[in-house]
């Protein structure tokens, strides 16, 4: 009689459907994820202007694509300029300042894009754009006209944000069955070995 080792049967199956839960939970997550992305294609298409949320992440999430404005009173701290690119397609940098927009709150600001690292001298007055994501969860406006002494950045584009959760799905129904495959060959084996 060929015996099936309980142990680590157990522990197989309960990877395995652990994997499956897995796979089940991304599927859920791609429903969620395209609806987001209509509802941030719709933003963009509506052009309401709300207010830029300085808040929690789900004030940015609501707000993400949509219009805004700010009153930049003053930039505290250094520019940060990355890689980004213009409204032709051009690479270049993206400038963003850290706005005082009072309260005591802030809000980044992308004024626009430069053929290089270097920015123009800009200390702030009122900013019009568009709301795109940020790190860590936090917003930027990307000036839309840039401001003075800038060119035109890339507008924000919800096709850009990332949608891979059918293939985190795939793969994890994947590594399912290549786990069952595995432990029944592991236990063909056995059962050959004792004959």
């Amino acid at each position: 009689m060929r015996r099936v080792p309980i142990v680590s049967t157990v522990i197989v199956v309960a990877a395995v459907l652990t994997m499956i839960g897995l796979g089940v939970w991304q599927l859920r997550r791609l429903d969620e994820k395209q609806a987001m992305l209509a509802r941030y294609a719709a933003a963009v298409a509506d052009g309401t202007v709300v207010t830029y949320p300085v808040a929690e992440k789900a004030a940015v999430d609501l707000a993400l694509f949509h219009r805004s404005e700010v009153a930049c009173q003053s930039i505290s701290g250094p520019w940060n300029s990355i890689a980004g690119r213009n409204a032709a397609g051009e690479t270049g940098y993206v400038h963003l300042a850290n706005c005082a927009i009072g309260g005591g709150r802030t809000a980044w600001v992308q004024a626009g894009w430069t053929k290089g690292p270097q920015h123009p001298d800009w200390v702030g007055g009122k900013v019009t754009g568009l709301i795109a994501p940020y790190t860590d969860g936090a917003a930027r406006l990307i000036a839309d006209p840039p401001v003075a002494g800038f060119a035109a950045s890339a507008r924000p584009d919800p096709a850009d944000v990332p949608n891979n959760h059918l293939a985190y799905a795939v793969q994890w129904f994947f590594f399912a069955g290549v786990a069952l495959v595995i432990f029944g060959l592991a236990l063909r084996k056995r059962w050959q070995d004792k004959g």
